[in-house]
């Protein structure tokens, strides 16, 4: 890319919860979002070193706030899960009653508020998207049971992984209790699994157009992504 050419790009910056999902947007959703005019990072929320986790929510406010403010021209958006949200979260607790499919729409439209309010009414609310997942990044992967499968060196799980994506409406609703995340459930499977390794490789493989398709409200925050580019793709 030329140096006009990337000066030409919007930009956008995604903060992450950890390392999966650091890997995540550099080698899956910046190389598509590039298609679309825009030129994606990610960062976690800490100082340098900080593996990830969810942080408690006046970190991670003081912390976009100041990206923000800092940079006028930047857009943020962000990849946390609800699963395992601390409850000082806006909304947190009350979400907790909510339909699966509405906590994050709740959770994240009390994080939009609290970021707008930090920084008064003349700030642009289309400068930070929010996105929460309902629950964990391998939702994701459930998506194409086959790739899955064979990303983490369990090709003969096909089965096992189909009767799983039947029990729930779609992939992100995959979730029962504590035990039964979809990390838990791909451990199960192979205990070797690791989340950066396996569960990249099989996001890299299975690509974002079929996890959109399988997963309503990640599809829903891509769309958003595209728009904030030119909103065509090249």
């Amino acid at each position: 890319m030329s140096m006009g050419a990337a000066l030409r790009m919007n930009r956008l910056l995604v903060v992450v919860e950890g390392q999966t999902e650091l890997t995540f947007v550099r080698e899956v959703l910046a190389p598509y979002l590039d298609r679309f005019n825009l030129l994606t990072s990610a960062r976690l929320i800490g100082k340098p070193g900080y593996k990830g986790g969810i942080p408690p929510f006046p970190k991670f406010l003081r912390e976009v706030v100041a990206i923000l403010r800092q940079d006028s021209t930047l857009i943020c958006t962000m990849m946390f899960d609800f699963y395992g949200m601390p409850f000082n979260w806006p909304q947190r607790e009350s979400a907790g009653a909510a339909l699966q499919d509405q906590k994050p729409i709740i959770i994240e439209n009390g994080i939009a508020e609290k970021i707008s309010q930090e920084l008064g009414p003349s700030f642009n609310r289309n400068r930070f998207i929010p996105y929460v997942q309902i629950h964990e990044f391998e939702a994701l992967l459930f998506s194409d049971p086959q790739i899955l499968a064979t990303a983490m060196l369990k090709p003969d799980s096909i089965q096992l992984l189909n009767k799983i994506n039947e029990q729930f409406e779609h992939p992100e609703l995959i979730n029962d209790n504590v035990n039964t995340a979809p990390s838990k459930r791909l451990l199960g499977i192979n205990p070797a699994y690791q989340k950066i390794i396996h569960g990249n490789l099989a996001a890299k493989r299975m690509g974002l157009q079929t996890m959109r398709e399988k997963c309503p409200h990640f599809n829903s925050w891509v769309a958003k992504l595209e728009q904030v580019g030119d909103g065509k793709r090249s």
